[in-house]
């Protein structure tokens, strides 16, 4: 993967992240700066070990999928966008009441949840042959800068912005599964 395709994946899969971010932080009364680092950096670490656990495991069925890696590379990016996309077109209209403060748990409960899609993206990166530790690093680095942000600009942007940012985000993986589809099938540079 080159620097741009690696910085796409790293904003899509940070993508989630900021949406919930930007919850978090409207949820928050003047969230500080020290919070929104706090956040970001427990974001950014979960979001970066997922992707190498769904690499690993896709490392173990890899020499037995090769011949569908592009396809298991597209269906699962693919699969991932368009339920990323379908949840930002949904409006389900709960009101959120709003705490105080966010404790580890929570935070780290929220991460978890945000980073399936990136485990799950681990594995079709596997399936390609591509060196997972600088993907993880961008993931992980770009999660935490995004979901810091996010944090911040949560009152500015309310809960409209959750959906905006899902549906960009699921569209990029879309996007970026059909170019390994593409680039496989017809050998494109």
């Amino acid at each position: 993967m080159n620097i741009v395709s690696t910085l796409l994946l790293a904003l899509a899969m940070s993508a989630d992240a900021f949406a919930a971010a930007v919850s978090k932080g409207a949820m928050l009364h003047r969230p500080r700066i020290i919070e929104a680092l706090r956040t970001g950096m427990i974001f950014g670490v979960i979001e970066a070990i997922t992707p190498l656990v769904g690499w690993s495991l896709g490392r173990v069925a890899a020499d037995y999928v090769t011949a569908w890696d592009h396809w298991i590379a597209f269906s699962i990016l693919a699969f991932l966008g368009i339920r990323m996309t379908w949840s930002g077109l949904k409006h389900d209209g709960k009101v959120v009441e709003k705490s105080r403060s966010h404790s580890f748990i929570l935070l780290a409960m929220t991460a978890l949840g945000t980073s399936i899609d990136a485990m799950s993206v681990g594995v079709s990166l596997a399936f390609l042959d591509i060196d997972i530790v600088p993907v993880a690093f961008a993931i992980g680095i770009v999660t935490c800068i995004m979901v810091s942000a996010g944090v911040m600009l949560g009152r500015v942007l309310g809960s409209a912005s959750k959906h905006t940012v899902e549906i960009i985000g699921g569209l990029i993986l879309i996007g970026i599964g059909s170019l390994i589809l593409y680039k496989h099938l017809y050998g494109a540079a």
